[in-house]
């Protein structure tokens, strides 16, 4: 009923200001649309990432949303610690880091989180 239907991901926040910046700002992702008070929609490749205001923002321990970036995945992990992004370090089983980089055999991936504490992925492919 749904595989064939564009699905996109939703990230709560507590300053839609705030994460304007650094959605647009740091990330470079462009505007799609929707406005500063009831959430902003932004273009990410063929998808799209909704950012709304509630209470509830960063509650979620998780990965809220991921980019498959390719073979750029050390040049935007470069990029965006040029921009002051910190990148978090997990302890996972069968997987090893290195640098920023946890390492799943072919699959290489990054987390950093946004100001209100949702965590975000970088990953070299699916």
């Amino acid at each position: 009923m749904l595989g064939d239907k564009e699905c996109y991901a939703t990230l709560a926040v507590k300053d839609v200001q705030k994460a304007k910046s650094f959605y647009e700002g740091t990330l470079g992702l462009t505007s799609a649309g929707g406005s500063d008070d009831g959430g902003l929609m932004y273009k990410c490749g063929s998808s799209h990432l909704f950012v709304y205001p509630s209470e509830f923002a960063g509650t979620n321990k998780a990965t809220a949303a991921s980019w498959v970036v390719g073979d750029d995945l050390d040049k935007v992990i470069a990029d965006l610690k040029s921009k002051g992004v910190a990148f978090e370090q997990y302890d996972m089983p069968n997987v090893t880091r290195k640098g920023d980089v946890h390492v799943m055999g072919e699959l290489r991936a990054a987390w950093f989180k946004d100001p209100d504490g949702n965590i975000l992925n970088l990953v070299n492919g699916m």
